[in-house]
């Protein structure tokens, strides 16, 4: 399967986006101060594990996206040097 140019930077650019995105959330999570993300005794409670799979999930599914990305644009690339670039 070939993708097109913008195809491909937009699924890129959303692996790199979404890595962003949650980590940015997991540190917030990390550092949550009103009691749903750990307990009095400083334990992770059901919302924290919850959001971390999430968080995890996101990240696995944003790096497999990213990826095919990257294959597509580096794809590209290769072909435009060999005169059998796409178009788009």
């Amino acid at each position: 399967m070939k993708l097109s140019r913008a195809a491909s930077w937009f699924l890129l650019a959303f692996g790199v986006w979404s890595w962003f995105i949650w980590v940015s959330f997991v540190r917030n999570l990390w550092k949550n101060g009103s009691g749903q993300a750990f307990d009095a005794a400083g334990d992770p409670t059901t919302f924290f594990w919850v959001h971390l799979t999430l968080a995890v999930m996101s990240f696995l599914l944003g790096t497999a996206v990213g990826v095919i990305g990257l294959r597509g644009v580096l794809a590209l690339r290769r072909g435009s040097r060999t005169g059998k670039g796409g178009s788009a």
